[in-house]
């Protein structure tokens, strides 16, 4: 997403203090994780596999942090493989931040790295709520590797450039948009 316009304040009404989170790797849940750092949430757990959230996180105070651990992929700085979905799958969270490379109608989330579908479809199944967050150039996309079912997906946070077409589809299949 451009972040100039992006409005990180609407999408992280999503994650109250006293919860627990799921980050998953990206730059836009990069930049959810720095503006959860920047509200000073009291009580707030996140579980990431993404280095460069960790290090964002790690000196945020009232923030409990639990890095995932495996094989490190490094196109993106972040743990995937059979060791992070045992820990992933050890772990309940109320909220899924997924950042995705591709979401299509037919498929839905996709992401070019296998061990990352994996891993992501783990997250998807710890969390009570899955929101999406990717910009509009990936709506309509598909990438290599599946990540998950629709039916598991709460909503869609996205720029306003996505199509009326694609989120009135989305919302016909009761998945909510929050274009921001």
């Amino acid at each position: 997403m451009q972040y100039g316009a992006w409005k990180p304040p609407r999408i992280t009404r999503s994650a109250p203090p006293g919860e627990t989170i799921i980050l998953d790797s990206g730059t836009t849940t990069a930049e959810v994780a720095r503006h959860l750092k920047r509200m000073k949430i009291q009580s707030l757990t996140v579980i990431t596999n993404a280095l460069n959230i960790a290090v964002e996180m790690a000196d945020a105070p009232g923030i409990s942090l639990i890095m995932i651990g495996g094989l490190l992929r490094p196109v993106a700085c972040s743990f995937v493989g059979p060791q992070a979905e045992a820990m992933m799958s050890e772990f309940h969270a109320d909220r899924l931040f997924l950042a995705v490379d591709g979401f299509d109608l037919e498929n839905g989330p996709s992401t070019p790295d296998m061990l990352e579908a994996q891993l992501n479809n783990v997250m998807i199944r710890s969390a009570k709520e899955v929101n999406v967050v990717t910009d509009f150039s990936k709506l309509g996309r598909r990438s290599v590797s599946k990540i998950g079912p629709f039916d598991r997906i709460r909503r869609l946070i996205t720029d306003n450039r996505a199509t009326q077409d694609f989120t009135e589809a989305l919302r016909k299949k009761g998945i909510e948009v929050i274009e921001v």
